[in-house]
């Protein structure tokens, strides 16, 4: 049975979910910083999803880059699975701005998180529903 590990449930506010992919933004309103997590039990590399939720995870992981670059108007998308501290498979997909706080370096450890309210997780979504296609599902707390 998939079980999110705990530093991601404790660290995201859970936005919803793409068919393979449950989407969490990071809680740091200092970038919109997403977190794709596969719902398969026991994966931590992406090489462990068999071919096609392999397949399925990229589309899903481009359409929100996509998504997030237009809607945003980020002027760079950053995308990565690292897992040296959460070791559960998750890809990142960061909308960076070089106007942003860590510009050009990388988001981590820059500076403290800036935890978004909820109303701010509201507003995003808001700016999201209409982009983000009948395959994705917002979770109740967004919606």
């Amino acid at each position: 049975m998939f079980a999110l590990d705990s530093r991601l449930k404790q660290d995201t506010w859970l936005i919803g979910d793409f068919p393979l992919c449950s989407l969490l933004l990071s809680n740091d309103s200092n970038y919109p910083w997403f977190i794709l997590v596969p719902r398969r039990e026991g994966i931590s590399e992406l090489f462990q999803l068999d071919d096609g939720d392999q397949q399925l995870m990229w589309r899903e992981t481009s359409a929100l880059a996509r998504v997030l670059k237009e809607v945003l108007g980020a002027d760079k998308m950053n995308v990565a699975t690292l897992g040296n501290v959460v070791s559960q498979l998750h890809m990142h997909v960061i909308a960076r701005f070089t106007a942003d706080v860590a510009w050009p370096g990388p988001v981590w450890g820059k500076c403290p998180a800036r935890p978004y309210t909820a109303d701010e997780v509201v507003r995003l979504c808001k700016q999201l529903k209409p982009v983000l296609g009948d395959n994705f599902t917002f979770s109740e707390v967004v919606a």
